[in-house]
């Protein structure tokens, strides 16, 4: 209870000498007072969950390690909080690897978009024909995709063709189809 008391009463100015001395309760109470407002900020970056709860972690880590740096006299701790989260969430974004990771998200949800049921038939609207005119390795990975209901990552294992290419294919040929449905509608 005394601990309880103590967490809602610590001052600013408290936590930060007890940060400075390297207490890792202070830390806790840190990010329990912290977490939730940075993390709403993440995440208005990166308009993923996952990848705000991975950019936070990175980001309070960073704090912990780089404590040392923070000056009160250029403001306050929460501003220099923000600062290493939205720094640290708009570096995340401009990353090659969150980049590929996003596209590949869009394909995948792009294929899902395509898959019909039994009581929807594509070749009932022509896309049988419209399919045809693809070239013979983007129909290929269409065909698997939309008509048999392999998924990317089947397709690259199955007929030993890298994931990143059965992704460009794929990507390629939706772009031709949405071109060519709009041709023919």
């Amino acid at each position: 209870m005394a601990e309880q008391r103590t967490k809602e009463t610590l001052t600013e100015e408290d936590l930060v000498a007890r940060l400075r001395d390297r207490d890792s309760s202070a830390m806790s109470q840190l990010y329990d007072r912290y977490s939730p407002t940075l993390y709403g900020i993440v995440l208005q970056i990166v308009k993923n969950e996952n990848v705000a709860e991975d950019v936070l972690q990175e980001a309070f880590i960073k704090i912990w390690v780089s404590f040392d740096k923070y000056d009160t006299s250029k403001g306050r701790l929460f501003t220099w909080m923000l600062n290493i989260c939205r720094n640290l969430a708009i570096d995340t974004i401009r990353s090659k690897q969150y980049r590929v990771s996003n596209l590949s998200q869009k394909i995948e949800a792009e294929s899902r978009v395509f898959h019909y049921t039994d009581t929807f038939k594509p070749e009932h609207i022509g896309m049988r024909e419209i399919v045809d005119k693809l070239n013979p390795e983007q129909k290929q990975i269409i065909d698997l995709m939309y008509f048999e209901g392999l998924t990317q990552s089947e397709i690259a294992d199955s007929y030993d063709i890298p994931l990143g290419t059965v992704k460009t294919r794929a990507r390629s040929a939706v772009k031709l189809l949405s071109r060519l449905f709009k041709g023919s509608a």
